[in-house]
């Protein structure tokens, strides 16, 4: 204000561009030497508590807990709008105790979709399932969703934990029947990334409806599709050349 009170934008709005001190009104006068004073501040990362050992001035501080590996995880539940945000081990009860996800041990998986009436698609059909391997989890997702006018189903797989991690593994899937076959291999996405940005990217096992009837045999009326797949951790060999680690 004109009689040297000094607060910051934020507040100015909150007290009705009033001085809080005199009650005279505030102009829009900046306070250069309280700017300099907070440009040289180093201050810890606000996810400090969850493991950031970072310090950064002030005004670079918000740019890095926007990318902070450390900034929590939201709930990778794609079944309704959860707001509920955690490192993984507390989201993984999450999805256990509130989700009631299955939860899995080991590398591989054959699980087997069923839906009576194979053509609503219009409330995505979508399932999650949660494996733990090599020490890690990872997130199965199956679905139907309209693609353009198509109807499809697709599954995918995302990796707990952020992207730079997620590329040591990989994964594949596979879906046939009747001297027919359907693989995906690839790496999983992170949990970082949204189901619906991994979902439209269509980084996945997308088999359209036709083909899943064709696969589930019968007479085409009900959906019965058995995905198989697998999980394998990238390592180097002395020669920098990738080979895979598996388990059984």
């Amino acid at each position: 204000c004109h009689n040297g009170h000094t607060l910051c934008s934020t507040c100015k709005t909150r007290v009705h561009n009033r001085c809080p001190t005199c009650r005279q009104e505030l102009g829009d006068i900046r306070c250069l030497a309280l700017e300099k004073v907070a440009e040289s501040l180093e201050l810890p990362c606000k996810y400090c508590h969850l493991g950031c050992p970072e310090i950064f001035p002030y005004y670079s501080k918000l740019k890095h807990e926007s990318q902070c590996n450390f900034r929590p995880y939201s709930c990778p539940y794609a079944g309704s709008e959860c707001s509920v945000v955690g490192d993984i081990p507390f989201l993984v009860d999450h999805l256990r105790d509130d989700h009631k996800v299955d939860m899995h041990s080991g590398c591989t998986f054959n699980h087997r979709y069923v839906k009576s009436n194979p053509r609503e698609v219009e409330n995505a059909t979508w399932m999650l399932t949660v494996f733990k391997c090599f020490g890690q989890y990872f997130c199965l997702h199956f679905e139907a969703f309209q693609l353009g006018m198509a109807p499809v189903y697709m599954a995918f797989l995302r990796f707990m934990g952020d992207e730079t991690e997620a590329r040591n593994f990989s994964y594949s899937l596979e879906v046939g029947a009747n001297g027919r076959k359907l693989i995906w291999e690839g790496t999983p996405r992170s949990i970082r990334d949204t189901h619906r940005k991994v979902r439209d990217s269509h980084d996945g096992l997308i088999i359209q409806r036709n083909m899943a009837l064709f696969f589930s045999g019968g007479d085409r009326k009900e959906l019965k599709l058995r995905v198989t797949g697998r999980i394998w951790k990238e390592q180097q060999n002395p020669d920098g050349e990738c080979i895979p680690n598996l388990c059984s």
